[in-house]
């Protein structure tokens, strides 16, 4: 029974009606509802100059991320895994203009990093879920922080929330909308430097601090969409 499971699930024509049928889903939730676009000023600039950014969210809150950037103003790569909730995640976000760069286990790291920073020198800002893709929740790990250092990009935070969700059974409660919903799509940079060569207090430092900032436009958001 579980090889049947996983021969289904790892069926190309299942997988695309899976991400075809979300992507649609989310479409039509955003179309009936009623979202706030907030805080993007600085972000959807640095976009329209050709300024790479990245783009940092919770991994509960990732599946609004496609109406959060300006794909029609840049181009963007989200980072995800090579596992199978990674790859339906990457190609639900396709559906809304944005390129993928799938992070296999056993891929060398500075085969990792030539692409993404090919991606970079070609104008693609890099989204990141912050706590993904397994946890623990609203737990920043140092994904961000690294890739901060070495692309020396800007970094925005990022949520969404509305007052009708739907959260599913997974392990940080993945958040939908549902539609006809009143919510915000809410940006606040995160201003730190990361140096070159921190030190593990200073790492810890701005990886809490990166955190701080992520837990406060992600609460600002859930207090917006109840007003």
């Amino acid at each position: 029974m579980g090889n049947l499971r996983r021969r289904v699930a790892d069926n190309p024509r299942f997988n695309r009606s899976v991400e075809n049928s979300l992507a649609a889903y989310l479409k039509f939730a955003f179309r009936t509802s009623d979202f706030d676009r907030l805080g993007f000023e600085d972000m959807d600039a640095c976009v329209a100059r050709g300024e790479p950014v990245i783009m940092v969210l919770w991994h509960q809150r990732l599946v609004m991320a496609g109406f959060a950037f300006p794909t029609h103003l840049g181009k963007v790569s989200s980072l995800t895994t090579s596992k199978r909730a990674g790859r339906l995640a990457g190609q639900v976000l396709n559906r809304f203009g944005f390129d993928t760069v799938a992070m296999p286990t056993r891929r060398p790291q500075h085969s990792l990093s030539r692409e993404v920073m090919r991606r970079v020198d070609r104008g693609s800002s890099i989204g990141i879920a912050a706590d993904g893709p397994r946890g623990p929740k609203r737990i920043a790990n140092n994904v961000t922080l690294v890739w901060a250092r070495t692309l020396k990009l800007r970094v925005f935070a990022i949520s969404f929330s509305a007052n009708r969700v739907l959260k599913l059974p997974t392990w940080d409660r993945l958040m939908l909308p549902l539609p006809w919903s009143r919510g915000v799509i809410q940006c606040r940079e995160w201003t730190e430097t990361v140096p070159r060569n921190p030190s593990v207090r200073e790492l810890e430092r701005l990886r809490t601090s990166l955190n701080t900032t992520l837990n406060a436009v992600t609460d600002d958001s859930d207090r917006n969409s109840h007003r």
